[in-house]
């Protein structure tokens, strides 16, 4: 399935709100998230997602009123030094 991450800008988020926010992120049905990461003090947060496409994530943020800055699709990574296609 694509994957697919996103950027957002959180304002005044506790860290009790940055936990209710993962857990309605993972509690999605539509979109599969994997990883959410959260930089507290600047206030970022990236979602990595699976979805079926890229209208389907688009619609879901929307939806749930996510506002986000960019939306990528992910078509190579590397762990461990060596670049390979995700499908």
């Amino acid at each position: 399935m694509p994957r697919y991450l996103s950027l957002h800008t959180l304002a005044c988020l506790t860290r009790q709100g940055a936990a209710q926010l993962t857990e309605r992120i993972f509690s999605s049905r539509s979109v599969k998230a994997r990883r959410v990461q959260l930089n507290m003090m600047e206030g970022k947060m990236l979602v990595e997602f699976e979805a079926s496409d890229r209208d389907t994530v688009r619609a879901w943020l929307e939806a749930e009123g996510f506002h986000y800055e960019w939306l990528m699709r992910i078509e190579f990574e590397s762990e461990s030094g060596t670049l390979v296609t995700v499908s």
